[in-house]
């Protein structure tokens, strides 16, 4: 069984976080509820009482029969499942307490077109064992350091699986989770991302990714971490005129420390060189502006231009088990509609979601003024976001089609879905329906230097 052998980042963090408030992590009685009332990573285990929401019994931990192992585009473990009912325009306003502003815009924009399919809800998310043994650890020892910008006394799961303390530290504490959700401990794909025009054209940009999750080494210990959250490789591969680039990303756990850390190799250059604004509201070259540097994995990095706030826990329709975006042999021409995704290939389900909301710091610069996180309470993936510009009104919406890894086991997006409501356009990150493969999960550990600028440059002109 893989254990930590140290949770804490070592000397140096006690020592920047001397004059950094810390706060409190839960009491030993209250984390004695994880597993028991609660989960192990912290939701309500029993259903709602309407019965829309089940119990959770164990998740989904088993592949299907006919799965043959990781790499292997999965197969549906619900295939017999229909359409409870379906969303649309004309009867939204039933359904409105369980729909988030993002959802009901897209009705709206898109009437005759974008629609909602409700399916039974299914609580599939599942952890290994030893990571469910970091989450119990993690929540008497995890404490958020200063204004949100690291972390102490975590690794290897959830931190903060029983939220506390006042709204803004709630808020961080989702967060946090969601920044250092269980995704596996390394990985491998390739896949295309597309940015879909207000006629529907679309032009693949297709990039093989490679993933470390560093705060998931199964050896652990402050040797290990290095501050680092996750190292992560992507070579583009096409179109032509993108080509033999790269980028490779540090992402960092304490931002007071350093923040993240980014370089990107240029082929016609050959060169390899830091890439200094790689965070926040810089665009995505290849999701054609579409896509911010922090709206990439549906949120990610610093968290200090905003004022955070928790607003509660509800029970929102979200997109949860999409298998049918992910079979294999899907041409990505059926998935991508002029406007948004093929409704008919997505499934929605009742779930209960933290509802967290960022405003921007006076003073501060940000192309999103407000921002609305929708985080589903058992597996703390963000998989909506809607998005507002100066003048207050909404203006970009994010959906994360989540699904079941069975291999892992564990909750995580297929397709990461950016709706710009005003251009009429949007973009998709993810499609892998016509490769061989899909992502491949592994135990492994590489070496450090794997993920070294210098590696970057090899590795490129290879």
């Amino acid at each position: 069984m893989r254990y930590n052998k140290n949770v804490f980042l070592g000397g140096l963090l006690a020592l920047s976080f001397a004059t950094s408030p810390l706060y409190a992590a839960v009491s030993a009685s209250e984390a004695a509820r994880l597993g028991k009332d609660l989960t192990p990573f912290g939701s309500v285990k029993a259903g709602n009482e309407a019965g829309t929401i089940p119990a959770w019994d164990g998740g989904l931990t088993e592949a299907p029969e006919g799965y043959e192992g990781t790499g292997q585009h999965h197969i549906n473990p619900f295939p017999e499942d229909d359409v409870l009912f379906t969303i649309t325009a004309s009867n939204m306003d039933q359904f409105s307490d369980h729909l988030s502003d993002g959802v009901r815009a897209m009705l709206e924009i898109y009437p005759t077109t974008f629609k909602v399919p409700v399916y039974q809800s299914r609580r599939t998310h599942a952890v290994p064992e030893w990571v469910e043994e970091n989450i119990r650890k993690n929540a008497v020892n995890a404490t958020i350091v200063g204004q949100s910008e690291g972390l102490d006394g975590a690794f290897g799961g959830y931190p903060f699986p029983i939220l506390h303390g006042n709204n803004e530290q709630k808020a961080w504490q989702v967060m946090w989770n969601h920044l250092t959700r269980w995704r596996g401990i390394s990985g491998t794909r390739r896949t295309s991302e597309v940015a879909v025009q207000a006629n529907g054209d679309y032009n693949l940009v297709t990039s093989q990714q490679e993933v470390f999750f560093n705060f998931y080494n199964p050896e652990g210990g402050q040797e290990d971490l290095d501050n680092v959250i996750f190292y992560y490789l992507s070579f583009t591969q096409s179109p032509p005129r993108l080509a033999g680039g790269a980028i490779l990303v540090h992402e960092t756990l304490n931002q007071i420390i350093s923040p993240r850390n980014g370089w990107g190799y240029n082929a016609g250059q050959r060169r390899v060189r830091r890439a200094p604004n790689l965070g926040y509201d810089s665009p995505i070259a290849a999701a054609d502006n579409l896509r911010t540097a922090d709206d990439t994995d549906i949120f990610n990095g610093a968290m200090d231009r905003y004022n955070w706030s928790y607003k509660g826990m509800k029970e929102i329709y979200i997109p949860y088990n999409n298998y049918r975006l992910s079979e294999k042999g899907t041409p990505y021409s059926e998935i991508l509609g002029m406007s948004h995704l093929n409704p008919d290939l997505t499934r929605w389900e009742l779930h209960r979601v933290h509802i967290v909301e960022a405003d921007l710091k006076e003073g501060e610069r940000h192309i999103y003024a407000k921002r609305r996180f929708y985080v589903d309470a058992d597996s703390w993936n963000t998989l909506l976001v809607d998005q507002y510009d100066g003048r207050g009104e909404l203006w970009r919406v994010t959906f994360g089609m989540a699904k079941n890894y069975y291999e892992l086991p564990g909750v995580w997006t297929t397709l990461d879905v950016y709706h710009d409501l005003q251009a009429r356009r949007y973009h998709v990150l993810g499609l892998d329906t016509e490769e061989p493969n899909t992502r491949v999960f592994t135990d492994d550990v590489p070496n450090k230097r794997y993920f070294s600028p210098a590696s970057l440059r090899r590795r490129s002109v290879r």
